[in-house]
């Protein structure tokens, strides 16, 4: 297409050429026009050549241009992806079809519009899960795989990867075939919805078309062991609880095997309980909760697992597993509290410090009875439990039973502590109570004080007190904060000192003071009791040595306490430890771990050299770097990729010393990501091709759509302007020069130049 115009000159100012043009025409008036040499021809012939060249420049000035306009249509590009993941096998769309089949007739009923389109553009297609794989495309048709085999779905990965691999692209959109629901393990789990805000800035138009249904028959006949909850830790002969949950689809009113599995040798399994229930809904969560006494000690692998059903699509989520480490010698103490203090939250903290010392804690209200324990009778019987601690806690609390079954558990070899308090001792009423003949200091009724009454501060020490071992028990076990008596007594001197104390009436003949306040102030005393020890301890307040920075030293106290009730005093031995956060994980999660040595007295030992290495399911060891802490090393895996048992060895040496080697093992799962539970996102497919100015459509709307973008093409096409102008040609400027030199030469022949 072409058209004529003008550019005058000065800025299309038609005036200047209009100005210019009077000045120029007025000129043919000057010269030849009034020569009285020239007859009428020759003046006729003059003004005719000066007219000519007088048009010849005003058509300069007008700069005459003939414009030639151009349209051409760029290049441009549809992108296709198809997912070929494995919850397309879901049989959940029409007639009975996979969400594949459904995909396969969608594609093959926009072939034609697919070869229409492939006339005008390039079609690049893409099968994804994990990773986006180009597909051939030939006369319309997509040569994908039979089958979907995809173990994820990782569709914002995806999208992200194909916009990088069409960089410089013209596209004309992207159509995305799936389920919509993104399945993906790290690093490969990019949000789809980052993906797409990258495209939308491009202009990019994304389309989506949902296959399958919110409740696929994947996750509708289906029966999942969910969130296995487990001790990580117990102590050998003792109860490990053992609870999770069960999800049920399309097994309502049936009897459902549940079955508990125990490790009791390496890699062996063996059922030691089971149990029926029965869902009454589709998508029921059952709590599963099962009981098991550990005989041994060592680490045991624990699995909960659903017998498989009839018709299940899945069965790799029935079962989850973990590992439990059973230990020997373990601590069980029984702290009783009456009476909220600062003292229990830093007490109970500093024990849970110490991985052998489980602790059970009750707060009963003297007022309420109703907060004692139901079973605190059978709390109190021999072998429950190694010590027991008895805070601020008044007797009116107790039976005559219930302290008399206490009594005698100590005198088995239980230990006992009592604590400083306003209702401990005799204040709380203990004289002449069963416990009255354990405890190492004397007591009388006089003492006591009502739970109601004023506070008898004659029964107390006031202010401050600092505490310090006595002559007899500097070298106690229990009274060391540091490894020779010349340090000890340094330890203790910068120790805060307690705020006030129990003031006793008297200590028996055969306690021992251990730790005092100064002359005629004890402040711990012990005894022995039958098998049992006891330790009666005034103070209340040690939560002044952790508040005021001396944490160490407080946990290190009340660990020596606990063991030296439970007469660990003299077996103690040094240990290599790891510790995980978590003994279960998901395909391509990162496992932490800590390591670290400690001595007899659980100091952690100084200037030990670490290393450590992971063993995988298939028996390769790889070493893994660790990073060096304030006490422990930390150390990470990356490479979980693989479903299975992982071990990891840590070994520590001083010197040329060997501080031994601590294995701890953890589980991969056997996770099938994809029919786990293969419920259709629709939503998340709509917020895509939202977020991007595309649209979510029906599968039968995809021929009609591709149909639409080989026509919708404006956005592609471009024009273009050639200019050719007509006054600075050489044509122009010959005929120019040719008047000037035709009108001079008839000059000079007239002889009027």
């Amino acid at each position: 297409m072409s058209h004529f115009t003008l550019y005058p000159i000065g800025g299309d100012n038609y005036l200047l050429v209009a100005l210019a043009a009077a000045v120029l025409l007025a000129l043919l008036f000057v010269g030849p026009v009034r020569d009285a040499r020239l007859n009428p021809r020759r003046r006729r012939l003059l003004v005719a050549i000066r007219l000519a060249v007088i048009l010849l420049v005003i058509a300069a000035m007008l700069r005459p241009t003939l414009v030639y306009t151009k349209t051409t249509r760029q290049p441009a590009t549809l992108v296709i992806l198809v997912d070929r993941s494995r919850s397309m096998t879901v049989p959940d769309e029409v007639d009975g079809r996979t969400r594949w089949e459904a995909q396969l007739r969608a594609l093959d009923d926009a072939r034609e519009a697919l070869v229409n389109l492939d006339k005008d553009f390039e079609i690049k297609a893409y099968a994804f899960d994990a990773t986006a794989e180009p597909v051939e495309v030939k006369a319309g048709q997509l040569k994908l795989d039979e089958k979907p085999e995809g173990r994820q779905t990782a569709i914002g990965s995806v999208l992200d990867d194909v916009l990088q691999q069409e960089a410089g692209k013209r596209l004309l959109g992207v159509l995305l075939l799936s389920d919509g629901a993104q399945r993906a393990y790290p690093p490969r789990d990019m949000l789809p919805q980052v993906a797409a805000s990258r495209l939308r800035p491009l202009g990019l138009p994304l389309y989506a078309f949902r296959f399958g249904k919110s409740q696929g028959l994947g996750q509708a006949r289906d029966i999942a062991v969910k969130d296995l909850a487990d001790a990580q830790r117990v102590f050998v002969k003792n109860q490990l609880p053992i609870t999770g949950q069960l999800r049920v689809d399309g097994y309502v009113n049936r009897p459902l095997s549940v079955r508990l599995l125990f490790e009791t040798s390496p890699g062996k399994m063996e059922v030691v309980d089971q149990k029926n229930v029965s869902a009454t809904s589709d998508g029921q969560i059952i709590p599963i909760d099962f009981a098991y006494v550990p005989e041994t000690t060592g680490e045991f692998k624990v699995t909960l697992e659903a017998v498989a059903q009839s018709g299940e699509l899945v069965a790799t989520n029935n079962q989850l597993s973990t590992f439990v480490d059973v230990l020997a010698g373990g601590l069980n103490v029984l702290y009783l509290e009456g009476a909220y203090r600062q003292e229990i939250g830093y007490l109970r903290r500093a024990l849970d410090a110490s991985p052998d010392i489980d602790v059970d804690y009750f707060f009963i209200n003297p007022r309420h009875k109703e907060t004692k324990p139901a079973d605190l009778p059978q709390r109190f019987e021999p072998g429950k439990y190694t010590v027991y601690v008895l805070g601020d806690i008044d007797s009116s609390v107790f039976t005559p039973e219930e302290m008399g079954a206490l009594a005698e558990a100590v005198n088995r070899g239980a230990g006992l502590i009592m604590l400083g308090g306003y209702h401990s001792f005799g204040p709380g009423g203990y004289a002449g109570t069963p416990l009255a003949n354990l405890l190492p200091v004397e007591m009388q009724s006089n003492e006591r004080q009502p739970l109601d009454g004023q506070e008898r501060g004659d029964r107390h020490w006031q202010g401050e007190l600092k505490m310090r071992p006595s002559p007899q028990g500097v070298g106690h076990f229990a009274m060391m904060l540091a490894g020779n008596s010349q340090e000890n007594q340094t330890a203790w001197a910068q120790l805060p000192a307690l705020e006030g104390a129990n003031r006793f009436h008297a200590i028996k003949p055969a306690g021992v003071v251990l730790a005092e306040a100064g002359p005629n102030r004890p402040l711990l005393v012990s005894q022995t009791y039958g098998a049992g020890r006891v330790l009666a301890f005034a103070g209340d307040s040690t939560w002044r040595w952790q508040m005021l920075g001396f944490e160490e030293a407080h946990k290190r106290f009340w660990r020596q306490i606990i063991l030296w009730l439970a007469r660990k005093d003299e077996s103690l031995e040094g240990t290599v430890w790891i510790k995980l956060r978590q003994r279960r994980f998901s395909p391509g999660q990162r496992v932490e771990f800590t390591a670290g040595a400690q001595d007899a007295q659980n100091q952690p030992v100084k200037d030990a050299a670490f290393t450590a290495e992971v063993v995988r399911p298939d028996g390769a060891t790889e070493p893994l770097p660790l990073v060096q802490g304030q006490e422990q090393m930390a150390g990470s895996y990356l490479e979980t990729l693989e479903p299975g048992d992982y071990t990891i060895r840590v070994t520590a040496t001083k010197g040329q010393t060997a501080l031994g080697t601590a294995r701890t093992r953890f589980l991969v799962s056997d996770q099938d990501l994809e029919l786990d539970n293969a419920a259709a996102d629709a939503t998340v497919l709509d917020n895509l091709a939202e977020t991007t100015g595309g649209k979510s459509m029906a599968p039968e709307e995809l021929p009609g759509l591709i149909e639409r973008l080989s026509q919708q093409t404006e956005m592609l096409e471009i024009q273009t302007e050639t200019k050719r102008s007509l006054w600075d040609t050489w044509p122009f400027f010959f005929a120019f020069v040719a008047l000037l030199s035709i009108e001079w030469f008839f000059r000079k022949r007239w002889g009027l130049v």
